[in-house]
C-alpha cells in the first residue's frame, strides 16, 4: 500500500461551509473555512468586491450574498495579488473596473499563464466549474503604484502597497471611515500562508505597516474575519510568526551547507507541532520551504512556477 502523499491538495474534495458576515456599516466578509475569501464594500451609489473567487461559478454565490443585502451595481473588482484563484472569477461580476496594482499587473505578464496552469493542477476543488472561466488571463482596466482612493459616493475606499509580502504586488483595501481592512493573502488566520511566491525578508516589515492602520476589523485572505482590535492584532502576529519560523528555519539549514531536501524535512518537523493544525499545512510547506531556500541562497525574486516545476519540487520533497 502507497502512503505516498497526494500531490498538493488533489486529495481535499471536502465543501466549506460559507459565512457572510457584517463588519461595519459598509463592509462584509465572505469566508469559507480556510478557502479563499471574498471582501465586499457597499458605499453610497456602488459596491467593491476585492479577490474574486476562482470560477464565475462560484463569484455567483457571492452575488448572491450581496445582492440579499442590496442592489447597487458592482463597480469595481479589485484584485489584491495576481493568483489565479484570487481573480479568475472576475468576469461574473461585470464591473466597470478591475483594479491592481501595476506590480500585479506586471506579475500577470511574466507568468499568469503558468500560475493559473499551476495552481488548477493544484487545487482542482477550488476551481469548481474551471470551464466558466474565460478563456486568456484577467486583465486589470486600471494600475496604481502606491495609493489609489476611490470615492463610492462619500465613501472614502483607499487601495494601499504597504509592502512586499505574498507577492511583490500586494495590495490592501482599507476603509478609514469604519477601519475595515482587506488584506489578500498578507494575512492569514488559522490557514497557512502560501508563501512560493513571496519575499520572507520584506512580510514582517509589511505586516508592521499594516498594524499602523489600526484596523477595528480585518478580512484575511483565508480563515474566519477578525472582529477587534486584539483579533486583528492575534492575526497579524501569527501570520508573522509563522513567516519568520519558516525563514528562520530555512536560514539555519543554508548556514550549515544543508541541501533543500534536508532543509524542507526539519523545518517541516519543526513548525509541524505549533501549525500543524492550520489549513492547507502539509500544501503549502514545499512551496514555502523551497521559496524561503531560493531567496536565502541565490534568487532574491520569486521563480515562476509552473505544474511541471510543482511536480518535481513534490517528488523531490515528498517522493
Amino acid at each position: 500500500m502507497s502512503t505516498e502523499k497526494k500531490f498538493a491538495s488533489q486529495a481535499d474534495l471536502e465543501e466549506k461551509k460559507v459565512s457572510f458576515v457584517k463588519l461595519s456599516e459598509h463592509a462584509y466578509a465572505y469566508t469559507a473555512e480556510g478557502d479563499p475569501n471574498t471582501g465586499i464594500i457597499i458605499g453610497d451609489d456602488a459596491v467593491l468586491v476585492a479577490d474574486t473567487q476562482a470560477t464565475p461559478a462560484m463569484a455567483a454565490d457571492v452575488i448572491r450574498r450581496i445582492r440579499e443585502v442590496t442592489d447597487k451595481p458592482i463597480k469595481y473588482v479589485v484584485l489584491t495579488h495576481y493568483h489565479a484563484v484570487r481573480v479568475l472569477g472576475a468576469s461574473a461580476y461585470q464591473a466597470q473596473q478591475i483594479i491592481a496594482s501595476q506590480d500585479t499587473y506586471d506579475l500577470i505578464v511574466e507568468r499568469g499563464e503558468a500560475d493559473k496552469a499551476s495552481e488548477i493542477g493544484r487545487f482542482p476543488r477550488l476551481f469548481s466549474n474551471v470551464e466558466t472561466v474565460p478563456a486568456g488571463m484577467t486583465w486589470p482596466t486600471l494600475t496604481f503604484t502606491g495609493k489609489m482612493t476611490l470615492w463610492l459616493g462619500k465613501l472614502e475606499v483607499q487601495l494601499l502597497q504597504l509592502g512586499r509580502g505574498h507577492t511583490k504586488g500586494d495590495t490592501v483595501v482599507w476603509l478609514p471611515q469604519d477601519r475595515v481592512l482587506l488584506s489578500g493573502d498578507l494575512v492569514e488566520f488559522d490557514a497557512t500562508p502560501y508563501a512560493g511566491d513571496a519575499y520572507f525578508k520584506d512580510w514582517p516589515q509589511t505586516l508592521a505597516n499594516v498594524a499602523k492602520l489600526g484596523a477595528l476589523s480585518l478580512v484575511p485572505g483565508r480563515g474566519p474575519a477578525l472582529i477587534g482590535e486584539a483579533r486583528v492584532a492575534a492575526g497579524l502576529l501569527a501570520t508573522g510568526g509563522f513567516i519568520a519560523d519558516v525563514r528562520d528555519s530555512v536560514a539555519a539549514g543554508v548556514a550549515a551547507g544543508k541541501d533543500l531536501n534536508a532543509v524542507y524535512k526539519e523545518t517541516f518537523a519543526k513548525l509541524k507541532p505549533k501549525y500543524g493544525h492550520w489549513v492547507i499545512f502539509d500544501h503549502c510547506m514545499p512551496f514555502d520551504v523551497t521559496r524561503a531556500y531560493d531567496e536565502a541562497t541565490q534568487f532574491p525574486d520569486p521563480r515562476i512556477w509552473t505544474a511541471e516545476r510543482d511536480r518535481l519540487m513534490w517528488e523531490t520533497l515528498e517522493g
